[in-house]
């Protein structure tokens, strides 16, 4: 079976767009027939399908003005989404709202404060944030003055203002001190009110600590388990007296146990103050609720906003645990996940990069050498940020391994692309520390002990300044005072050792590699009070290491004993004694498709256990009416060789009854796909790729693996278009189910290995 060859291209888009061009002569097709919104652009983007009732979300009741008692129930837990920053699922419940009351004003509103703090819609043009307050605007009228306050502070926000802001820069202090104004006015004018007031608090964290701290304060003497409350105060304290936050970092925990954030945040605050085992807990747990709700929402890491600095944060606390298998575990979870052209893709941030990122750091604080230089370990890319990493990693595993020869070639390496700069100012500091570190490092390699020194103290000096500033977790992959501290052991200089480490405690409180470098330092100058106070603080942190860490036998060596000892500011659980498995999987897995229950055209019942054994490109699509869908039924036809190659069957799924799919085979000629009805919309409801709010179907393109799992997906009002992406996702799908297959088969010789013995 095949399309029509290249030259009948243009004939066949004329064909296939026929029916849509003649409806058009008669009466212009709507935009929301071929999928996407009829109330306009601005909800094409954002959740489709309803909301759930979520539980362990925290309760923050906001009165508004409704007749349903229902809006007010969904309107309560947008609120509380938005207390814990978790921006989609909030604009699913405030769609609900509009879904349930199509007029009413605080909806809207709630809309504009979902998409003004989280995720902007993908056009640039539109102003998502704007055109809802702007709805909710238009219908003040009929709220109370409460709301109309609300809603005039959202205003003063979002909307430009022509005389403020001029040559097209919005002027976001002067908009942000008008939106303080009004929401000051709802507090006085309703001193019960502690919505406004946890507003204010939110719009003040940062620049009013103090002051921020009173609001704090105020609400909870109302009320004590008001998320936003605990939340805001953890954010407000941030790298300012963290201990502050301590007390609202439990309670937070305890009162939102269902959102991923909530148990992110105060992991922030522990790690600050040199809580490892508890920021390990908080992050993990973060972790675990984000993959089941993945799981259960049918969606992917690239869909999450916080999963990759989540994650990345836990692979860091893990390092300082001494936990570098588990820290490895998780940066190889990160750049194993799907990629995804819009979400995960070379962006600094993206769940792939930082999971590169990751990787390379923790191969490197524990000199594993080899795996850093095996290619297959980590993907570098052909970008910018990758080029200068993938060389400074390099450099730093040959001199780790002494061949000087080929550290030289890399620095070299790393020393070529100054030329590209220009173009990259925003990593110019970054590259700067790297190269002048690399040079003191070499330096060092070769003998050139004074000079080596000072590189290495000015690039510790730069490294330090960026990084106090804020590390969440720090970009640089090693604290370089620490690095500094062991080149002056290196160099028989205890005392300046000592001096280094020391003020690598001070950007890292309780750093496992500056407390070890601190018991070798005080034990070669004989203070044995303070090489053992710094013992008993590192047996606490590394209380669960893995075993043999070189940098744990090395303090071990100097035979300064000591009673593990907590230093931190508060008590801590044991990581590893602690239960976590409540929360969610330790492992992020593609999600069970949901059932597939279609017809062909002959009528034929097919499902997805018809192709077990294979992987299947299943396509959405809105019938022959749509050109756009049958432009992307030929772009993928036109990949048939590539869908045989990678053992994939193509299966088309519409709302046509078999009898039109029958018909329009025969008019359109053989298609490479097997085309399919769901003339109910029963599956494309199992599948995402139906608008709840609208009642219309949706495209979708979603890759199903051989054993059934859904492992990328996108739905949306226009089809995806990418075909060699979707060659490239089923090469990786394929690539990681054989590894997959490899684990479980040694998996399965070592356990009849025992059985043997």
């Amino acid at each position: 079976m095949h399309l029509p060859s290249a030259p009948c291209v243009f004939a066949l888009a004329v064909i296939l767009g026929a029916p849509f061009l003649t409806a058009q002569s008669a009466a212009p097709v709507a935009a929301y027939q071929l999928g996407h919104s009829f109330h306009g652009e601005s909800f094409d983007s954002g959740p489709r399908q309803k909301p759930w009732e979520m539980q362990g979300i925290g309760e923050a009741h906001f009165p508004i003005t409704t007749k349903n008692p229902e809006v007010q129930k969904w309107f309560d837990q947008g609120n509380a989404l938005l207390h814990s920053f978790w921006f989609y699922e909030a604009e699913r419940a405030f769609r609900w709202c509009l879904k349930l009351e199509p007029d009413n004003a605080m909806a809207y509103w709630g809309l504009a404060r979902a998409v003004e703090e989280g995720p902007r819609s993908s056009n640039p043009e539109v102003d998502r944030a704007a055109e809802f307050i702007r709805e909710a605007a238009k219908r003040k009228g009929g709220v109370s003055d409460r709301e109309r306050l609300f809603i005039e502070a959202s205003e003063a926000a979002i909307l430009r203002d022509p005389l403020l802001d001029k040559d097209s820069e919005f002027n976001y202090e002067e908009h942000n001190r008008r939106y303080k104004k009004v929401l000051e006015t709802l507090c006085l004018r309703y001193p019960e009110d502690v919505e406004a007031r946890a507003l204010l608090a939110l719009a003040n964290i940062g620049s009013s600590r103090y002051g921020t701290e009173l609001i704090i304060r105020e609400i909870l003497s109302r009320e004590p388990g008001h998320p936003g409350a605990h939340h805001y105060r953890i954010h407000n304290w941030d790298y300012h007296e963290p201990e502050q936050a301590l007390e609202s970092c439990r309670k937070y925990t305890e009162l939102v146990p269902g959102i991923g954030h909530a148990q992110h945040m105060p992991g922030h605050i522990y790690s600050v103050v040199g809580m490892w085992h508890e920021a390990a807990i908080s992050m993990d747990a973060a972790t675990r609720v984000e993959k089941r709700y993945m799981k259960e929402s049918l969606t992917f890491p690239f869909n999450n906003w916080n999963y990759g600095h989540n994650l990345n944060y836990l692979s860091y606390i893990q390092e300082q645990l001494g936990m570098p298998r588990a820290a490895i575990f998780n940066s190889r979870q990160l750049i194993d996940a799907p990629l995804d052209p819009k979400h995960n893709g070379d962006e600094t941030y993206s769940a792939h990069s930082v999971g590169i990122r990751a990787m390379a750091r923790v191969l490197t604080k524990y000199e594993r050498w080899d795996e850093l230089l095996d290619a297959k370990t980590i993907p570098w890319r052909d970008i910018f940020l990758d080029k200068i990493n993938k060389a400074y990693f390099e450099a730093r595993a040959y001199l780790g391994k002494g061949d000087l020869q080929k550290a030289e070639k890399s620095i070299s390496e790393h020393a070529a692309l100054k030329k590209d700069l220009e173009k990259n100012k925003d990593e110019e500091e970054y590259y700067e520390i790297q190269a002048q570190e690399l040079k003191g490092r070499y330096a060092l390699a070769r003998g050139e002990t004074i000079e080596g020194l000072g590189l290495l103290a000015e690039a510790a000096k730069r490294e330090f300044d960026i990084q106090k500033s804020y590390a969440d977790p720090p970009f640089y992959p090693q604290a370089l005072y620490s690095s500094l501290g062991e080149a002056y052991l290196d160099a028989k200089s205890p005392v300046l050792g000592a001096r280094a480490f020391e003020k690598a405690l001070e950007l890292t409180r309780n750093d496992l590699f500056a407390l070890s470098g601190l018991v070798r330092a005080y034990a070669a100058l004989g203070e044995r009070a303070k090489a053992e106070d710094a013992m008993a603080r590192l047996l606490f942190l590394a209380s669960d290491a893995d075993p043999g860490l070189p940098i744990l036998q090395k303090a071990k060596a100097t035979c300064i004993n000591a009673a593990p000892r907590d230093s931190s500011p508060a008590p801590q659980r044991n990581y590893v004694l602690t239960s976590l498995e409540r929360f969610g999987p330790n492992r992020w897995e593609p999600y069970e498709a949901p059932k597939l229950d279609v017809r062909d055209a002959q009528g034929k019942r097919v499902t997805l256990e018809d192709y077990r054994g294979k992987n299947v490109l299943l396509v959405f699509y809105l019938g022959t009416e749509c050109p756009h869908c049958m432009r992307q039924l030929h772009d993928i036809g036109g990949k048939k060789a590539d869908w045989e190659r990678l053992n994939t069957v193509v299966l088309a799924v519409s709302s046509a009854t078999p009898a039109k799919n029958a018909a329009a085979t025969k008019e359109f000629g053989d298609l490479p796909v097997r085309v399919l009805s769901d003339d109910k919309f029963e599956n494309a409801r199992r599948f995402h790729s139906y608008d709840d709010f609208e009642d219309i179907e949706l495209h979708s393109t979603i890759l199903i693996d051989s054993n059934g799992r859904v492992y990328w997906a996108r739905m949306g009002g226009d089809p995806f278009s990418d075909t060699a992406f979707l060659v490239k996702q089923i090469e990786r799908m394929n690539e990681l189910r054989s590894q997959e297959a490899e684990v479980r088969s040694q998996k399965s010789d070592g356990v009849r290995s025992v059985a043997a013995r």
